[in-house]
Order: C-alpha cells, then sequence, then structure tokens
C-alpha cells in the first residue's frame, strides 16, 4: 500500500449518480486514485469515469461477498445510497448498514457518509431519519467516519422550480415567506469529500452540515426572475396542502419552516467560495417553462 496517504485507494459508492459522481471526479481530478462501484460498468457514466482513470467495478449494495471484493485493499470509502429505489427507506437503510459492516470487515481507514443536514436532530422526515439510523450504525461499529450533512439540494428546483402564469412565473413552495431555506448543490460535495480525505487529522470523527446559498421564498423568486427576465412571484403553498399531495415533502417542507438547517455558511464559503448558488445553478441547469 502507498504510504502516500493521498495515493491511497478510495472507493466511491454511487459513481454514477450526482454525489457519487462528483466525489469520483473531485478526487481524480486531484490526483487520487479512485475504485468507482457501479451496477453496469458498461454505461456511459461508467466508461467516462475509466477514461478520466477510475477503476471501475460491478457491485451490488445488497451483495456481501460483491461490497468485500470491491472493498478490498482501499483506504477509504465514500458511501451514499438513495431512497428513491423500489424499497424506499427501508432499501436505503439495509444498504447503507451493509456498506458500513463491510468497510469495518476490511477495516477501512475513512469512512465518509453522505447523509443529510438535520439527520440528529428527530426531524419526523422519513428520508431524513433512515440517513440518522445508518450515521448511529456507523458509529457503533466504531469506523473511523466523517459525515457529510449536505442541505436541500439546488437541483430540486429542476422539478420544483417556478411554473408558468400568464406572462410570469410563479414559485409556489410550503416555505413560510420569511423562512431562509439553505440549500447545497450535489456537485459541490466532492469539494468537502475531497477535503475530508485528504485532512483526516481535521476531519475524522467530524459531523459537518454543508451548504451553499440560504434564501427565503420571495428572495428565490428575484432569482429566478434575474435568470428568466421574466417576472416572479413567490406563493406560499399551506403545508397541509403539500402534506395531502406529498407526505414526505409535506413533512420535510414543515421541517424547513419549524427549525430547518443549521450549516455555516459563511465558514463554508471562506473555504470554498466556489460553491455553487441559485443563481449559479439556474443560468447553467434551468430555462423558464414556455408560455403555454
Amino acid at each position: 500500500m502507498p504510504t502516500d496517504i493521498n495515493q491511497r485507494t478510495v472507493l466511491v459508492l454511487g459513481a454514477t449518480g450526482n454525489q457519487g459522481g462528483a466525489v469520483a471526479h473531485e478526487l481524480l481530478r486531484r490526483g487520487r486514485p479512485v475504485r468507482a462501484l457501479t451496477r453496469d460498468p458498461k454505461s456511459a457514466k461508467a466508461q467516462a469515469l475509466a477514461e478520466a482513470g477510475a477503476e471501475v467495478v460491478a457491485g451490488d449494495l445488497d451483495n456481501p461477498q460483491s461490497l468485500d471484493a470491491a472493498l478490498s485493499g482501499v483506504y477509504g470509502v465514500y458511501s451514499v445510497q438513495t431512497f428513491m429505489g423500489p424499497e424506499g427507506v427501508k432499501g436505503e437503510e439495509r444498504q447503507g448498514r451493509a456498506v458500513a459492516d463491510a468497510a469495518a470487515r476490511a477495516e477501512v481507514r475513512h469512512f465518509v457518509y453522505g447523509s443529510v443536514g438535520g439527520a440528529d436532530r428527530d426531524s419526523g422526515v422519513p428520508h431524513f431519519e433512515s440517513k440518522g439510523r445508518i450515521e448511529q450504525h456507523i458509529a457503533e461499529l466504531g469506523l473511523p467516519a466523517t459525515v457529510l450533512r449536505p442541505a436541500f439540494f439546488i437541483n430540486n428546483f429542476a422539478f420544483v422550480g417556478p411554473q408558468r402564469a400568464g406572462d410570469g412565473l410563479v414559485l409556489a413552495l410550503g416555505l413560510k415567506p420569511e423562512t431562509k431555506l439553505q440549500m447545497f448543490a450535489p456537485e459541490d460535495i466532492g469539494l468537502f469529500a475531497a477535503d475530508a480525505f485528504e485532512n483526516p487529522d481535521d476531519y475524522l470523527g467530524r459531523q459537518l452540515e454543508i451548504a451553499s446559498d440560504e434564501l427565503t421564498g420571495p428572495q428565490m423568486a428575484e432569482v429566478f426572475e434575474k435568470v428568466s427576465g421574466l417576472p416572479t412571484t413567490f406563493r406560499e403553498l399551506p403545508v397541509e396542502q403539500v402534506l395531502q399531495a406529498d407526505e414526505e415533502m409535506g413533512l420535510m417542507f414543515g421541517w424547513f419552516n419549524d427549525e430547518g438547517f443549521d450549516a455555516d455558511l459563511p465558514a463554508l464559503r471562506s473555504r470554498h467560495p466556489e460553491l455553487t448558488t441559485l443563481e449559479a445553478w439556474a443560468r447553467r441547469n434551468w430555462t423558464a417553462p414556455a408560455a403555454q
């Protein structure tokens, strides 16, 4: 095994997804050896990782032997799971525990887990609570770990962003007008994961809540108006209405109003001034809906 910590291999889970892909690419950019775990090594994203220098391996989070093989000889692991699969939070939690168990068997030196802000605060939001239970399992195993807790993902605005209303746009969210929502761009998580692996003395044992912007609903509407050139207004949706449409979303927006994320944004920006704002994300990724 290389003696230089920055030349030791990191296994990245979800390497063809938003978070894992961002971590893999940032580690590669910094010259770190990466082993990328994916279900389909022949996919376009997997092939792009291989061309960028990653060792791409096939694996299944529900197969212990597969995990043991992927973890063989690695220094660190970036672990992230999704609750968007067919089994929801139950499947997410099972896989998160299985990865942690495999890392313990492999005696991994640094385990970085992609969680969510508020996972430690009894939010009542199912996909926050599931990540909190995975965090607890990691701690119970005694893994040398860093937990990254991102805020609301900015790319959610691709789905809950402004809608057309006459000659303008309306941003309708289950937020009180005065609620400040912290948000985070998934592509930025690679910055913090790579920092953690490069500086274990500073990051081992830490749980870090991370955000890249913080805005109220009316301020978000101003951003979308600036980017689109169309008059954009904010409209508060009653949380009860959101709950009826989607219980998970309703519980989450209720928590945003009552408690919310708690990242130290000035400190994070002082370390990484390039963190993605809502405006920067929108200019790169969002197009205003066309008039009907």
